[in-house]
């Protein structure tokens, strides 16, 4: 399984030992969602499961010689004699809290260590990830965290397909044992048709016991950190009102 991150088009390999890192010093914020606020737009709704619909080897080989020929991207499908396909998936992140992010220096060691860092992935944040038709979901959400060195359980995530039809955004949580280049094959390339999006489970209200005591910390760390900075805006914002009544009572009784 191969893997491709993009804001911009750079390819990486999860075969390479010496892959490039990708880290983000974008601001953590937990204020960046107000609470209750959902994170998909007003017209996405939940999607009945589809039935799951088999194709046989002869079948397979004309969706994939029907799909390379629509692809604009290059990113093809390739059929083994043994008829296992690879192709590329792409999965938008879409998360609303910071993962726990491990220092490569620190593979190896303790899981939780002072050198984990909280913090978000840049909203729509995009991956390619060169896979099998015999990969599952389970094994696409762990190749995602491995790659990013996130230190969270998996069993936090869930990998969610996107469609539109007739103005509405329909998605559907997928089950771990389902294959996502099945379900590309099937759909087509064009992203309208399927998109794959990875999200914390939806559990409503914050599980705060599912995180581990160096997550909480860091979670402690950056609420300290903005509560100060909501606190010196706040006061910016009140000096200035305060400048401007100052002003304004002084032109009013300014003599003669």
């Amino acid at each position: 399984m191969t893997w491709t991150s993009s804001m911009s088009s750079g390819y990486s390999s999860l075969e390479e030992e010496e892959s490039e890192e990708y880290f983000f010093t974008a601001r953590t914020s937990f204020f960046r969602r107000p609470p209750g606020k959902t994170r998909a737009a007003p017209q996405d709704v939940q999607k009945e499961r589809e039935p799951h619909v088999y194709l046989s080897k002869e079948e397979v080989k004309e969706k994939i010689q029907s799909y390379n020929s629509s692809v604009t991207d290059k990113l093809k499908m390739t059929l083994s004699s043994n008829g296992i396909y690879t192709g590329f998936i792409k999965v938008q992140m879409e998360l609303c809290r910071p993962i726990t992010v491990q220092s490569s220096l620190n593979q190896g060691k303790c899981a939780h260590s002072n050198n984990e860092t909280a913090f978000y992935l840049p909203n729509g944040y995009v991956n390619t990830l060169h896979i099998s038709s015999t990969n599952t979901v389970r094994e696409v959400i762990e190749a995602l965290l491995k790659k990013f060195l996130v230190a969270d359980n998996p069993a936090k995530f869930a990998l969610y397909k996107r469609c539109h039809k007739e103005d509405q955004v329909y998605t559907c949580k997928l089950s771990d044992r389902e294959h996502p280049l099945y379900l590309r094959l099937v759909a087509g390339p064009t992203t309208e048709m399927l998109s794959f999006v990875l999200r914390e489970h939806e559990t409503g209200e914050v599980m705060w016991e599912a995180f581990s005591l160096p997550e909480l910390q860091n979670f402690l760390r950056i609420l300290d950190k903005e509560e100060d900075e909501q606190l010196q805006i706040l006061k910016k914002r009140y000096a200035a009102y305060r400048d401007k009544l100052e002003e304004a009572l002084g032109g009013v009784w300014k003599p003669g």
